[in-house]
């Protein structure tokens, strides 16, 4: 009889502290476990319609979570670590933020910034979301303007040498009077043609000039 009491007596010992362990062990994944909180709005409308389809997404979908009526939300259950917290919405667009959860719960809100992660912004928390513009689904036809037919090539080509002409004249009207005479003269003399050689008698002599040597020596040689 001893010895059966003395093993159920170690029997009773081993459960309890087989149900202590696991006790604090699920303590310890409970401790472990923490919640996001913030809030969203819409500024740009009163209508509460877009609260419905709205949601939270904690690290792309790791962790999801709903808005209330007042566009708060709460999600449980999130270990420790740096998490992405987005909002989505198929009509409003926000910007992303950053939470850092520490082993002991303490919680940093951070703006997100993929080019320089080093680069910490901090903000305040709990998370508090607002709709940067609306989603733009469509591009916008371009419409026809009137600067485009006047910075066309084909347009600018044509109307700058006008415009040239029309303002080259007044702005030598309105040079100096020495500096506008030296300008006629050297166009005087550019068009002067008396004191450019005949293009017909250049050739003449070019192509009919031995003929003309040889010409003129023979009837010298006949007189002799």
């Amino acid at each position: 009889m001893e010895n059966m009491n003395c093993i159920f007596l170690a029997i009773i010992v081993f459960l309890g502290s087989i149900s202590l362990a696991l006790s604090e062990a699920i303590d310890a994944e409970i401790v472990d476990e923490f919640k996001v909180e913030g809030k969203v709005e819409v500024v740009s409308t009163t209508n509460k319609d877009w609260i419905a389809n709205t949601q939270v997404n904690v690290e792309g979908g790791l962790f999801v979570g709903h808005l209330r009526s007042d566009g708060s939300f709460v999600i449980n259950g999130v270990p420790s670590g740096s998490y992405v917290v987005e909002v989505i919405n198929p009509t409003y667009m926000f910007e992303p933020l950053r939470v850092d959860i520490t082993a002991k719960g303490k919680m940093r809100a951070r703006r997100v910034n993929y080019l320089q992660p080093a680069v910490v912004k901090t903000v305040h928390y709990p998370l508090e979301f607002r709709d940067r513009r609306k989603a733009n689904y469509f591009q916008k036809r371009e419409q026809w303007k009137i600067t485009d037919f006047l910075f066309n090539p084909m347009v600018l080509t044509m109307v700058l040498p006008l415009v040239l002409i029309m303002i080259l004249p007044k702005m030598m009207n309105a040079a100096d009077p020495e500096a506008q005479k030296e300008m006629q003269s050297q166009m005087k003399a550019l068009n002067d043609k008396s004191s450019l050689p005949d293009m017909s008698e250049m050739l003449a002599g070019w192509l009919g000039g031995g003929a003309s040597t040889k010409s003129s020596g023979s009837k010298q040689n006949r007189k002799r």
